[in-house]
């Protein structure tokens, strides 16, 4: 194939099919961005802030916020301005660094869920060893070796896809660069490589979510020998956000990269990735501080702290 019809820039369709119904979603997605940004960053300050919450879960809860600011930076301000927008393209570059990196936060959170699984089970099955197990040095060595082998495996899928010639069509039919749209686009045979990715996939999402159900089958057996009611709903209510956000964000991911074949793919995964790179970072902070009273507690705290400075200025 000569060079001349290589792709060099991607178009993403993105919602361009809905129409008029662009700038509403525009105004839609605009307001949810913004309270993600907002949620996430008070998560993260109020944790820095308050030093009741300098515990391994909350350090964990802040790394994990963290990514998720990043994650939605990644990929919701190209999708705003397309949504405004007729010019719709990508360079081949662009695309390319756009998939690793959010592929690098999204392995990154999917394994930090998987450590945040260890740390409530280490808490409450093992609370004399817990500081031991997981002292601020293994919580850094923990964090660490998820950020690193997050970005790994996405270098691993992202050369995967773009190693591929890209010669014929440059339509994504997407709002930004994932895997399964641009690697159907590939026009060479591409058994090989999405054989790679999806037992990547494997590896991250099932692997992670085996060890969380383990981890929860003794959380629970723990929990059901403790005498008083007050202290089962206590050590359950500690769970309860981790478990809702593992649930939406295991749940969603795995029905888009747990597929042997990317020609599987359809219009509705579109709808379903709004979920886990909208929804999750939003259920984030929003489930943590909304059902957990420590956190409540610290805004509080924090808000009244501020407010008292401003009167004294």
């Amino acid at each position: 194939m000569a060079n001349s019809s290589r792709v060099t820039e991607f178009l993403l369709l993105g919602f361009s099919s809905f129409g008029e119904l662009q700038p509403v979603l525009f105004v839609l997605f605009l307001g949810l961005y913004l309270i993600i940004l907002s949620g996430n960053f008070t998560i993260i300050s109020v944790i820095h802030l308050d030093r009741s919450l300098h515990t391994p879960m909350y350090f964990f809860l802040c790394v994990l916020s963290t990514s998720e600011v990043f994650y939605t930076i990644v990929i919701l301000p190209k999708m705003l301005i397309n949504l405004l927008s007729v010019l719709r393209t990508l360079s081949f570059i662009s695309c390319a660094t756009q998939m690793f990196f959010f592929l690098g936060f999204a392995v990154t959170n999917c394994l930090l869920l998987g450590v945040m699984g260890y740390d409530r089970y280490t808490a409450i099955c093992q609370p004399l060893h817990y500081p031991v197990l997981v002292s601020w040095r293994v919580c850094a060595q923990l964090a660490a070796t998820c950020i690193v082998s997050g970005f790994l495996i996405s270098l691993v899928g992202t050369t995967l896809v773009f190693s591929l010639p890209f010669c014929g069509s440059n339509r994504v039919n997407h709002y930004f660069c994932d895997i399964s749209p641009v690697i159907r686009l590939a026009c060479a045979e591409t058994y090989i490589n999405e054989l790679v990715i999806f037992i990547c996939g494997v590896l991250v999402l099932v692997v992670p979510l085996i060890f969380i159900c383990i981890s929860y089958g003794f959380i629970v057996r723990t929990i059901l020998k403790i005498p008083s009611a007050d202290g089962k709903r206590k050590a359950f209510s500690t769970c309860a956000s981790h478990l809702i956000v593992v649930i939406v964000h295991y749940g969603c991911a795995s029905s888009i990269y747990l597929r042997p074949s990317a020609k599987s793919s359809s219009g509705k995964d579109r709808l379903v990735t709004v979920t886990y790179t909208i929804i999750t970072p939003l259920l984030n902070p929003m489930v943590y501080s909304l059902r957990n009273k420590d956190v409540q507690l610290a805004i509080r705290k924090v808000i009244g702290k501020t407010a008292v400075s401003l009167k004294t200025l």
